[in-house]
């Protein structure tokens, strides 16, 4: 993400485009318009599937403990990925009685629309359809939605009915290195490369053809898996780029008006959400909900908290944030960490100068 300008160059000028995916796959349009409401089938998870409200069918993952369900995660996976992201953390979880459910977003995975981009009111209304069918088969049972990168993106608007359809029922939203870099923290150059992007909308641009490389992990062995899974896209078309900036642009704006208990992990060595997006949105969130939401920043952590070399830090934060008891919404111990004691004070300290760096 924090490459797109240089993607979209990079492309262009290699004259690498190409047509829409060739594999069968319906567009969002097509989605959409499956047939009258009354011959839909009716929204519905399965051991092995979310049935949406439009009748899409989205592959998913479910990581159940051995005994007691003492509280239900719906995680939501980032750009490219799919749910098999969360199968390290879910697994540990797992152990603490918590519930993790994952499913292949639209346009990723082996979901409906691969490569394609369906737009965020999509993704989120998917989100909520899915909150609202968990929240069904374990009444009683605290529901949390987590979203990573992209992920994090659709979890703000879908927690604020920013989808098709009002907005869910959660106990609390966790923000594992949220995409929250929009147009507002790009400078004029990044904006023009997507400007050009929008020119070819069906070029697609690689990370072979990229002159600089970004780590999103400290986890070798694990990146190397992810690169040669088949279900991760590795060719992006331009306007699946645009499409995600204004996710995250739309997110980012949001923040004033997530007044929900909310947990948020940030790694500083996170070399795609730049630091001065994220300590905007930090700054953003609002004030009456200071005492419901806690900010973590991990030094040593990458973009792939959940899958780094130390990724049993931020995961046994946040079973621990589940687990904590809670007074008028508000988790009543701090994280085993300890990182969240001075996060909003070290982000709001650096915003100026990392803004002056980027621009």
């Amino acid at each position: 993400m924090r490459l797109v300008l240089v993607c979209c160059l990079a492309v262009l000028l290699a004259g690498c485009a190409s047509s829409p995916s060739s594999d069968g796959a319906a567009s969002p349009l097509q989605l959409a318009a499956a047939g009258p409401e009354a011959a839909l089938p009716s929204p519905e998870i399965t051991a092995d599937r979310l049935i949406a409200a439009d009748g899409a069918v989205l592959p998913l993952r479910q990581w159940l403990p051995p005994g007691t369900t003492r509280a239900v995660v719906l995680a939501l996976h980032g750009f490219n990925d799919y749910s098999n992201a969360f199968a390290a953390p879910a697994a540990l979880w797992a152990e603490h009685g918590i519930a993790t459910y994952a499913y292949d977003q639209r346009g990723f995975g082996r979901a409906p629309g691969r490569g394609l981009w369906p737009g965020e009111r999509r993704l989120a209304g998917d989100a909520a359809t899915a909150l609202m069918l968990l929240q069904r088969r374990h009444p009683g049972t605290p529901v949390y939605l987590l979203g990573e990168s992209m992920g994090g993106a659709v979890a703000i608007l879908a927690a604020l009915g920013r989808g098709d359809g009002p907005a869910p029922e959660v106990a609390g939203v966790i923000l594992v290195a949220p995409a929250v870099w929009g147009r507002q923290d790009m400078n004029f150059i990044e904006r023009a490369g997507l400007w050009l992007a929008n020119l070819m909308p069906a070029v697609r641009w690689s990370e072979s053809v990229l002159p600089v490389r970004i780590t999103p992990s400290d986890n070798i062995p694990m990146l190397r898996a992810y690169s040669a899974d088949p279900l991760v896209i590795r060719d992006t078309r331009a306007d699946a780029v645009n499409g995600l900036v204004d996710l995250m642009s739309a997110a980012q704006s949001a923040a004033p008006w997530l007044d929900v208990p909310l947990l948020l992990l940030y790694g500083e060595r996170d070399e795609i959400v730049p630091r001065a997006a994220m300590a905007r949105f930090v700054e953003g969130l609002p004030g009456r909900a200071r005492q419901r939401q806690r900010v973590a920043l991990y030094p040593d952590g990458y973009h792939m908290l959940l899958r780094d070399l130390d990724q049993a830090v931020p995961i046994a934060d946040v079973a621990a944030w589940i687990a904590a008891p809670r007074v008028s919404g508000a988790a009543t111990a701090a994280l085993p960490s300890g990182l969240d004691g001075n996060a909003r004070a070290r982000f709001a300290g650096q915003k100026g100068q990392i803004e002056a760096a980027m621009h």
